[in-house]
């Protein structure tokens, strides 16, 4: 492989103008058909094969009224201290703000508080504002229709608030990119000192996820996708893409300062980092690629669509890349670096593995046992999805939550919702008086039917919180009634997904890491490298979790971190988190490694082979890290503790995993294995093919002369 890829980057150097032209065309093929091909995307997902989906396609076929499928806003009144909602002074100003609600342009009716809809205590009461289309359909201008009425109520004295999903606002897209990508360039500049050197990562990365991006907008026009699908692609095309062509730009002005023409380093950069780019590009696909073995439809999307998104850097990185680094000549190096000895470039690398490399045995047992102390609050892992009830303290959302906890009970704002099928012969009626004698319900409803008669609907109101133990344990126990009913609901989608989530775990590492042993194999001809690699990704994995549960869960630090509400983790962080930390782990294994093996195979020792490999690439796998440790950590700056658990999560698993794994274990472990770590069965080895990750085959290329030096003057 390194000899293709030597010979593909020497003519992409040399056929410079022709690369870069075909790249542009593509791309502006690409622009023209997102602007003219793409179409609509949808926020709403389903998850085949729960029993919650089951009910919701049941009420869809025959009783389509119940669940009208529109959006619904829940406007919430609380009456002043001493005083009740039917008063006449309150019940004058819930009658102007219900009359505002109704005047909407989405709205299809607004129920009044007042028929129904009201505590026995007389002092909270809710309007539903029901909509002719579902939330992601509605407008800024919808939701401020909603919040304007609310001011008419707020000045006559009430307290009134509105939640549901109506007044959820779409996130906002690219704030986290923006910073990265400010952070990435000051990182590269420091790395390189070069500002042509640092912008060549952050052109390219630009370009490739401009061309992944147009791709979704163009299968958006021929297949449904969800409008999350491209966030991933967005994310993960801009991380990989810097981190590759980091690699090899590093890699191009190491051989420049030994001494190599620029067509003869394009060639070599391509050809030994362009190798490892090219395997780290392909454990990344495969850990996105097997978001399909969850099954949920809008997660597989998100997969794959960043799997095509690193597969276009991986390009980029192996032709367009070398070709711009033709167009940048002499000044792809600094100055400085043009008189400094290229051996000296990883000084600081040097001495951190003569560090750890010095007592590895202690180094290990203290990493590893620190890890373990860190992943022990995972033990207590429950999972979860997000609602009105984990917003912001200050939010309109949560105040209106608390309020109909605080006035009809905390199961309130998780209704169940009982599908019985009258047509296998079930009793609506008798269904309902079961439910009713089960522990921990605080209401049932009288069973609606539908105009055929076949389909009824019940709403159950637990005692307990949606997201509490006992409501889980209410919705099992009405599934295990022995009647053809089913349950639905936010509430019970919320837990068919947490336990969907949970069940897919294994799953898919079992998936990843099975394919990811088998490609490692293949690169490192060595069957411990890669158990190795594998064992210290589910080590920086487990301790993450362990952090993510003591901070989001159990509160610890909450107060620095600024987490308003503690409860169950978001049911999509676990798989996601894998997925994504997968990728970026085994891309600093396989940077690191790489040249470790390189030293080893051209004849260093074991010990120096290690501490000269991790100094070569420590400063790029340091500079990579920052870079997107930087970027997730803005997001714990966000009010939202959703993106605030997801942002602290991906910043955490990083840290761990690049600085405590890759950089302090890795050497370690392989100090400690000596010429072990690459042993590999004779079978095996006749068997697999020899990719020459090392540019073992590349040594027959003249070894450049040393280049004639500048004394430096001193003092």
């Amino acid at each position: 492989m390194a000899t293709y890829l030597y010979r593909l980057g020497k003519l992409s150097f040399q056929r410079r103008k022709l690369v870069l032209t075909l790249w542009l065309a593509l791309i502006a093929a690409l622009g023209v058909g997102a602007f003219t091909l793409s179409g609509p995307t949808s926020d709403s997902f389903s998850i085949p094969g729960t029993e919650a989906q089951q009910a919701q396609d049941l009420l869809a076929e025959r009783f389509p009224q119940a669940g009208a499928g529109g959006a619904q806003a829940r406007v919430v009144f609380a009456a002043p201290e001493g005083t009740k909602l039917t008063d006449a002074a309150n019940k004058a100003a819930i009658e102007e703000t219900v009359a505002e609600l109704r005047t909407g342009g989405q709205v299809v009716n607004v129920s009044d508080p007042l028929e129904g809809a009201v505590n026995p205590a007389g002092t909270v009461g809710y309007a539903t504002v029901s909509y002719k289309v579902q939330a992601d359909e509605l407008t800024a201008a919808d939701r401020e229709a909603v919040l304007d009425a609310l001011g008419t109520g707020r000045d006559a004295g009430l307290t009134a608030e509105a939640g549901g999903d109506a007044m959820q606002e779409p996130g906002e897209q690219g704030a986290g990119e923006v910073i990265g990508f400010g952070v990435a360039a000051i990182v590269l500049l420091i790395t390189f000192g070069s500002l042509v050197a640092a912008g060549l990562p952050l052109l390219t990365a630009l370009l490739g996820v401009g061309a992944a991006i147009a791709g979704v907008q163009i299968v958006s026009g021929f297949v449904g996708l969800s409008s999350t699908t491209p966030t991933l692609a967005l994310m993960l095309g801009l991380a990989v893409a810097i981190d590759y062509a980091l690699f090899i730009v590093s890699r191009y002005r190491h051989e420049i300062a030994r001494g190599r023409t620029g067509v003869e380093a394009a060639g070599y950069a391509v050809g030994t980092a362009g190798s490892a780019v090219t395997f780290a590009g392909l454990t990344v696909v495969i850990a996105l690629a097997a978001l399909a073995v969850v099954n949920i439809p809008f997660l597989t999307q998100m997969g794959l669509a960043a799997a095509g998104a690193v597969v276009i850097a991986v390009f980029i990185a192996l032709t367009l890349l070398p070709a711009m680094l033709g167009f940048a000549g002499d000044r792809i190096v600094s100055k400085r670096s043009r008189t400094r000895d290229p051996e000296s470039a990883g000084s600081a690398g040097r001495r951190w593995a003569a560090l750890v490399t010095r007592r590895p045995a202690l180094t290990v047992a203290v990493a590893v046992l620190g890890l373990l102390v860190i992943a022990i609050p995972a033990l207590d892992l429950r999972l979860g999805l997000p609602g009105d009830g984990t917003m912001a303290a200050d939010t309109t959302q949560r105040k209106a939550y608390d309020l109909l906890s605080d006035g009809f009970g905390a199961g309130f704002n998780g209704p169940l919702i009982v599908v019985v099928d009258a047509a296998a012969g079930a009793d609506p009626k008798a269904a309902a008086d079961t439910i009713g004698a089960l522990p921990d319900v605080a209401a049932v409803s009288p069973a609606i039917l539908n105009p055929a008669g076949d389909t009824a609907i019940i709403q159950v109101v637990p005692a307990s919180a949606p997201d509490s133990e006992a409501t889980v344990g209410l919705v099992t126990a009405i599934r295990d009634l022995d009647q053809p009913l089913s349950v639905t609901g936010t509430t019970a989608v919320s837990i068919d997904i947490s336990d969907r989530m949970g069940a897919a775990l294994i799953p898919y590492l079992a998936v990843i890491v099975i394919l990811a042993f088998l490609l490692l194999t293949l690169l490192f001809r060595s069957v411990l490298v890669p158990l190795k690699a594998i064992l210290g990704f589910l080590l920086s994995v487990a301790a993450t979790f362990g952090a993510v549960v003591a901070v989001f869960q159990w509160g610890w630090l909450s107060g620095l971190l600024g987490v308003a509400e503690t409860g169950p983790i978001v049911s999509l962080i676990p798989v996601l988190l894998i997925g994504i930390v997968f990728g970026l782990a085994m891309d600093y294994e396989v940077f690191l490694v790489s040249r470790m093996r390189e030293e080893h195979v051209h004849g260093a020792e074991s010990k120096q082979a290690v501490v000269n490999g991790f100094s070569h690439g420590a400063r790029v796998v340091t500079a990579a890290a920052i870079i997107m440790i930087s970027v997730f950590s803005g997001f714990i700056l966000a009010d939202d503790t959703i993106i605030k658990s997801i942002g602290f999560a991906l910043a955490a698993a990083i840290l761990l995993d690049a600085f405590v794994v890759r950089m302090t274990l890795v050497p370690a472990v392989m100090t400690l294995l000596g010429r072990r770590a690459w042993w590999l069965p004779r079978w095996l080895d006749r068997v697999l093919p020899d990719v020459d990750v090392e540019g073992d085959k590349l040594r027959a290329t003249p070894e450049p002369q040393a280049p004639v030096r500048e004394p430096v003057p001193i003092g």
